[in-house]
């Protein structure tokens, strides 16, 4: 399954960088950088503080132009910036909230399918999928990856659908330190 962690909207750069070393390091596949609020410099600035080995393995949210700078993992295209810049060619992800909007495209490397369990960064935002829906991503090409209440107690409900891997934001130990984050992702280095 592919692992994917997610930045909190807000954190301590001082902290993050060594916690997204360690969740790369121990063998996660993708950080997507979704600070919404965050300005070019300080993306810039996370982005510059990483080893460049590790760079490909970064997915933006926001500031696309970052990929002029960096050669970066891919661009995550959301409702705040919904498409990516006429000169990039490289990998695109996207959100989904529905089964059917994801059939609506499959031209993506991979979509992020959520809430699929009660948020646990999100107050109020619920489950918006039964056994039933999941089902039918069997029907779906393209890699889905659950988001939205992903913890690893859950993880193996998630192999019981067509989920290519998932996404955790809210169950990671985001300012914690890094050797919290290390010892957190190296739980879940055999799934």
């Amino acid at each position: 399954m592919l692992k994917i962690a997610i930045t909190p909207e807000i954190s301590d750069p001082r902290n993050e960088i060594g916690e997204i070393r360690a969740i790369l390091d121990g063998g996660w596949d993708r950080v997507h950088l979704r600070h919404p609020s965050a300005t070019r410099d300080e993306l810039l600035g996370i982005i510059e503080a990483l080893p460049s080995d590790l760079h490909g393995r970064i997915v933006l949210h926001s500031h696309f132009d970052l990929t002029d700078v960096f050669t970066l993992g891919g661009l995550h295209l959301n409702h705040r910036c919904p498409s990516a810049p006429d000169s990039y060619s490289g990998p695109l992800s996207r959100s989904c909230h529905s089964i059917a909007e994801i059939k609506s495209d499959q031209t993506y490397a991979y979509v992020t399918l959520s809430p699929i369990f009660d948020s646990i960064s999100k107050q109020g935002y619920s489950s918006a999928f039964t056994g039933d829906d999941l089902a039918g991503l069997s029907d779906i090409d393209m890699p889905v990856i659950a988001l939205g209440g992903v913890t690893p107690e859950r993880i193996g409900e998630l192999k019981r659908y067509n989920f290519s891997g998932f996404a955790m934001l809210g169950a990671l130990p985001w300012s914690a330190g890094a050797s919290e984050m290390s010892r957190f992702v190296k739980q879940l280095k055999n799934l």
